[in-house]
């Protein structure tokens, strides 16, 4: 059984529990559960029953109890954004964020998003944040302040260079109010918009909407930064056209200029000094499908939203729960930079209690959403599930000989159910199972996807 398990990268343990599970009773039923989970890593598992009456007669239509299923229970998708958690969900999320950033950049009219927005003034912009002090990187001459030239996976990237005159308190503040440095941003944006179109604020919103969707990344360093499509629509958004003095170079000038006006005050507390929080002199502002810049179509920054969609703090060596107590840190193994990172989370938290930096801390400070958009930009994460999730009912009502109408089937019958918790996640051989399950479909519908875009290109070219 060790020349099997070594064969599959697997432990004996894990190919035993394995081998358990694929000899089970009902083993079809439960790949066919994992599947319609997309091979969910830690699914949840729920005990119960529903029946489906007609609501005139009172007939049951349909009943279901998880009596029969395998173990008796049935498997639901965790739903976790998080590539580090559940990589299949994540993989689920980051496809509603691309599509959702996509529809905000080229139109879509399934998605409430006309066409006619590529027409509308679009950049890519990001946002950093400064420095708290001089760190191991890979610069344009190829050697680092250390002497060294630094490979791509060198551990030592981002951590500081001197960790003793390192602004670690600077840097968790920072990731803590980045959330509020974002809506002063957003607020300066139409101000300095409004200044160079000569119009007061209020004037602004009757001819001219900023919309956006920004996702946030993290800097090796454990600085937060955010990437954002901006897009300057006519005051009842996508649908409307913007004014003509609205240009893309506008934008960007505006950008830039509302970017070095923000600023939050934090005010001195404890042992720690006030200062002022800024961003990072460096700012990137690039026009979407530009001439010439044929990295930056449409897909691709869609493609790189949704990337960064699903990340949090890993890329610095953090864990990914939250650290119930300093003591905690002995027994993890953690970078030394990301451990004084989350060690002053610890030490700023009852300076500043309302900002709840150790409950952050393993997030280094940031407490805000990863992806977030504004109410115009273009259609919700939810509508998106729900349409998936309506897609799936009307299979369901097919297969069980009732109306897939949604609207009809909605008034005339009554569904009755019982659902218990059960639990989570999986046991060692059937997560290995589930993954490899998880492989298959990614692979299934990425191999379609090529094909589909393939057929695309074909019939542009004839």
């Amino acid at each position: 059984m060790a020349g099997a398990a070594a064969s599959l990268g697997t432990d004996p343990v894990t190919l035993a529990d394995m081998l358990r599970v694929a000899n089970s009773r009902g083993f079809d039923r439960w790949q066919e559960q994992v599947r319609r989970t997309g091979g969910c890593a830690h699914p949840i598992r729920l005990t119960g029953q529903t029946v489906t009456r007609d609501a005139k007669t009172g007939d049951v239509l349909y009943s279901y109890s998880t009596e029969h299923e395998p173990g008796g229970m049935l498997r639901v998708a965790c739903g976790n954004r998080r590539a580090s958690r559940c990589p299949a969900c994540a993989w689920t999320y980051a496809g509603d964020t691309y599509h959702l950033i996509r529809a905000g950049i080229t139109g879509d009219e399934g998605k409430n998003v006309p066409a006619t927005v590529r027409e509308h003034p679009r950049v890519f912009a990001t946002l950093t944040a400064p420095s708290f002090g001089p760190v191991h990187n890979r610069s344009d001459s190829g050697r680092c302040r250390c002497g060294s030239s630094h490979a791509d996976d060198d551990p030592a990237l981002g951590t500081a260079l001197d960790p003793q005159r390192y602004d670690y308190a600077g840097a968790v503040l920072f990731n803590n109010f980045a959330g509020d440095l974002w809506r002063r941003f957003t607020i300066y944006l139409r101000r300095e918009l409004a200044a160079r179109a000569g119009l007061t604020q209020s004037a602004l919103k009757e001819v001219c909407r900023v919309s956006f969707g920004k996702v946030a990344e993290f800097q090796k360093r454990g600085a937060v930064h955010f990437h954002a499509v901006v897009r300057l629509d006519g005051p009842d958004g996508p649908d409307t056209a913007p004014p003509a003095w609205a240009s893309t170079a506008l934008l960007d000038d505006s950008i830039r200029a509302a970017a070095g006006r923000v600023s939050v005050p934090v005010s001195a507390s404890g042992d720690f000094p006030a200062r002022t929080l800024r961003w990072g002199s460096q700012v990137d502002v690039q026009p979407i499908g530009a001439l010439g810049r044929e990295e930056l179509t449409e897909q691709a920054v869609a493609s790189y939203v949704a990337k960064y969609a699903t990340k949090a703090a890993e890329t610095t060596g953090t864990v990914d729960h939250r650290i119930g107590e300093l003591a905690e840190l002995d027994k993890l193994s953690l970078p030394a930079h990301t451990r004084r990172l989350i060690e002053a989370c610890w030490d700023l938290d009852d300076a500043y209690p309302e900002r709840f930096l150790a409950r952050w801390a393993h997030m280094l400070g940031f407490r805000g959403h990863f992806s977030t958009k504004s109410r115009r930009y273009s259609t919700t994460l939810g509508t998106l599930r729900q349409a998936r999730a309506d897609y799936r009912a009307r299979q369901e009502c097919r297969e069980r000989g009732l109306s897939e109408d949604l609207d009809d089937t909605e008034g005339s019958t009554l569904v009755l159910a019982h659902w218990t918790y059960a639990g989570q996640g999986h046991t060692p051989g059937e997560s290995w199972l589930a993954a490899t399950i998880a492989r298959d479909i990614r692979l299934n519908r990425e191999t379609a996807r090529e094909a589909l875009a393939d057929l695309d290109d074909w019939e542009v070219s004839a």
